[in-house]
């Protein structure tokens, strides 16, 4: 390896990240360090505190003032309990992906993906729908790619659940994301549909070498789908490690009485 690829940023390192609600610790002193091109799954049960962390990663949630620190693709994005100025930038590679899909309903399929190229184009242009033409073949290009081309003049709000995910995934390609964050991509789809979007993401991390972080309830999905494992419980880390290392008495210690709910394909 030579030093200037030794020396690149990866993609998160956290170190001794705390957040508080309440009384409540929903984070307690985690310390991360993701890869650039690692496809990395959060686990743990419900309140475990993986979408905060991953929340967090984002600047979505600022975290408890302190010695805890957020650095993305380099860049301190959290410090001291404050987001910094450099969470735009950070935000600017990132494609961020949510339960709920963050699609504008009232819009085609396709305007929605073509917001992903807002961050290239002065505001009034954009607002004004004036797309260059490249852009406009990218969009199309990234909705055939997820195979949903067939419903970009639809609007979003009469697509299925798992229509308007592969939309969203195809507005983070058309964004030229580096990384994707998927915050529970999959918890509101049937089997078939979450299936699709797990594979697209371990395509785009494989094929085109984007990061991907993804919070998931669904444990047999972080295993099947991602070489990395980090599951918490209770606000702290409890593994951390390869998905072929999480064994049936293991999961047991970090589910407990969820051990049963966290596996969707055996009762699917």
């Amino acid at each position: 390896m030579s030093s200037s690829a030794a020396a690149a940023p990866g993609l998160v390192l956290a170190r001794d990240v705390s957040k508080t609600f309440g009384s409540r610790k929903a984070l307690d002193g985690v310390s991360i360090s993701v890869a650039s091109g690692e496809m990395v799954a959060l686990i743990g049960p419900s309140g475990s505190g993986k979408s905060t962390l991953l929340r967090s990663i984002t600047g979505l949630q600022s975290i408890d003032p302190g010695k805890g620190t957020i650095s993305v693709f380099g860049e301190t994005v959290q410090k001291d309990g404050r987001v910094t100025g450099a969470v735009r930038q950070a935000r600017a590679r990132l494609g961020m992906i949510f339960q709920q899909f963050n699609l504008v309903g009232r819009l085609t399929l396709f305007s929605n993906v073509m917001l992903g190229a807002l961050g290239r184009l002065p505001t009034w242009q954009g607002l004004l729908g004036l797309w260059p033409q490249g852009d406009k073949d990218r969009a199309m290009a990234a909705l055939h790619r997820v195979g949903v081309s067939d419903y970009a003049g639809q609007r979003a709000n009469t697509l299925s659940g798992g229509q308007q995910q592969r939309g969203a995934i195809a507005r983070a390609i058309v964004q030229g994301a580096q990384a994707i964050l998927a915050d529970e991509p999959v918890a509101s789809l049937d089997p078939v549909s979450a299936r699709k979007v797990m594979e697209l993401l371990v395509e785009l991390n494989r094929r085109d070498g984007m990061g991907v972080i993804v919070t998931l309830h669904q444990v047999d999905y972080a295993i099947r789908y991602c070489d990395r494992v980090i599951a918490l419980q209770s606000g702290k880390i409890v593994y951390d490690g390869p998905a072929t290392g999480l064994d049936h008495q293991r999961l047991i210690d970090i589910y407990g009485p969820e051990f049963e709910d966290a596996f969707w394909e055996t009762k699917a």
